[in-house]
């Protein structure tokens, strides 16, 4: 028997995750972006990293126009932001600063920092879609960033020390 949908997202809300807004310019010329905590790394030679998108979804429709798009990191402080990305809107960018990325990305202000991508595949799974983009601009800064656990936005209280081998 498959597992509820509602029990699996019971289960997975106890992995903590980082927050992301994925930002684009649409073949209209408009910018969009969404939140995402389905984010990961997947390769390092090429440099490779995905999101997930929701098929439904107006953000799926840009993401499947653009060629280019980044991935921001949000700092503990940016819940804001997560939430401004997450809700549906008419011009989600208003009054909030950026700067336009080498590939026409925006790129949010104060993030913890971005990677900048090229669209190399797209694999739709159930009800989403498997983005994955070749790293072609990366950034970091210093600061703590914004998790999502249990359903809630956390920050991080403490850094664990790595055991030395």
């Amino acid at each position: 028997m498959v597992i509820s949908q509602k029990e699996f997202r019971r289960v997975l809300g106890h992995f903590a995750t980082g927050v992301t807004v994925v930002t684009m310019r649409k073949r209209s010329g408009k910018y969009w972006g969404f939140t995402v905590n389905s984010f990961t790394s997947v390769s390092l030679d090429p440099p490779l990293v995905l999101v997930c998108v929701d098929h439904g979804t107006e953000s799926a429709q840009a993401m499947s126009e653009a060629e280019y798009f980044a991935v921001n990191f949000l700092s503990e402080d940016q819940q804001e932001i997560s939430r401004r990305f997450a809700l549906k809107s008419a011009d989600r960018f208003a009054d909030l600063p950026f700067r336009e990325g080498k590939h026409g990305s925006p790129l949010l202000e104060d993030c913890l920092g971005f990677v900048e991508c090229r669209k190399v595949a797209a694999h739709p799974h159930g009800d989403h879609t498997v983005v994955i983009g070749e790293v072609l601009e990366a950034h970091a800064a210093d600061g703590h960033p914004l998790l999502f656990y249990r359903g809630s936005y956390a920050r991080l209280e403490t850094t664990l020390q790595a055991s030395k081998r």
